[in-house]
């Protein structure tokens, strides 16, 4: 058998010429695509999607209040959780503190601890370590953490208490049924027993106190005013139920949050029956969904604006400042909502 290269015909050579020319087209078009949907959603052309490069550049996002979400693995099932236990992945303390790091480099100066629940990873030991680094190490204005509270020892406020700025407890409903309705509880433990508890602990070792709270269809008509004021916390973040894809809403959901859901109108009533509370600060789901700043367990910022959470690359492959511009972050809403606030127990002149 003859091995040796055939003649190409002028049909053949022509077909090969097509062929190139159509891959030219097809990276030349895929390139066009990951500006227009990835890098520069919203523009419909290259040189749109350029000159809004540019602009980013220019006038980069900073990162100035950053919620970590370092583990999701949680003891409580709230029905309603956005952000949920979908892995059981927790970085490395070193490889954290880097992440850190950069982030404080780019100019971060509040870093907010959350869940899952931050305190059930090595019996809060890893939280504290961190909050210990970003104040003692970085210096960093604000450090916080939000908690259920139910995992939390006061051995822990005496060693790490001295470097957190504020403590988040989440409390939707001062009712024990209510709370087991919602799945706000761990067995037959008392969530607000630990509240409470908690409440004392955080004026003994000055830390300051604020008070999540998720409006439902449980708790909407609740009268929460009396225990607030009581409690006194320097913050009620006051949250309208909110569905994200994915997470607590559609078929790979691990909650079915639809069910929990409230009207824009049931959630306006609540905040009407607590006017009275000064410390109260509202978040409709128009607010929280674009205002955050949200690093996964992997160090990867959330794009929650097409009602999922889309991940950037991880800040500890592609720094800050590239991975950021896939955070889908609402700089204006953070703003309009009070994102911005007094955030440093230093600067709060709390009595204690």
């Amino acid at each position: 058998m003859d091995f040796s290269p055939a003649v190409s015909s002028p049909r053949l050579l022509l077909r090969r010429f097509i062929s190139t020319i159509y891959c030219i087209f097809e990276i030349a078009f895929s390139k066009l695509t990951y500006w227009t949907t990835g890098a520069c959603k919203g523009t419909n052309s290259f040189v749109a999607g350029d000159k809004l490069d540019q602009n980013k550049d220019q006038n980069p996002t900073i990162p100035t209040s950053v919620n970590y979400h370092f583990t999701r693995k949680c003891n409580y099932r709230c029905g309603f959780c956005f952000h949920t236990a979908k892995t059981s992945f927790v970085l490395p303390l070193e490889e954290a503190k880097t992440g850190l790091k950069l982030l404080k480099e780019s100019g971060m100066e509040k870093i907010n601890f959350s869940g899952g629940e931050p305190f059930l990873h090595n019996k809060g030991e890893f939280v504290g370590k961190l909050v210990q680094y970003c104040k003692q190490d970085l210096q960093l204005p604000s450090v916080s953490i939000v908690s259920n509270g139910s995992m939390i020892k006061e051995e822990w406020f005496q060693k790490y208490g001295i470097y957190l700025d504020i403590l988040a407890i989440s409390c939707d409903s001062f009712d024990e049924a209510t709370n087991q309705l919602i799945g706000r509880t761990q067995g037959r433990k008392s969530h607000l027993d630990n509240l409470f508890k908690i409440c004392s602990w955080c004026k003994e070792y000055k830390v300051a106190l604020k008070i999540n709270s998720v409006i439902n269809i449980f708790n909407h008509d609740e009268d929460m005013t009396q225990q607030i004021n009581l409690i006194n916390p320097v913050r009620w973040k006051v949250f309208q139920c909110l569905l994200i894809d994915g997470e607590n809403a559609g078929e790979t959901a691990l909650r079915e949050a639809e069910r929990f859901v409230i009207s824009d109108q049931q959630f306006q009533e609540f905040l009407d029956r607590h006017s009275s509370v000064s410390c109260l600060v509202p978040e409709s789901n128009e607010k929280m969904r674009n205002s955050y700043l949200i690093l996964d367990e992997y160090m990867r910022f959330l794009d929650c604006r097409e009602g999922r959470k889309d991940p950037s690359k991880s800040i500890l492959d592609v720094g800050v400042k590239e991975a950021i511009h896939f955070s889908g972050f609402d700089e204006k809403m953070f703003l309009k909502r009070g994102g911005k606030y007094v955030w440093s127990k230093a600067d709060m002149k709390l009595e204690w």
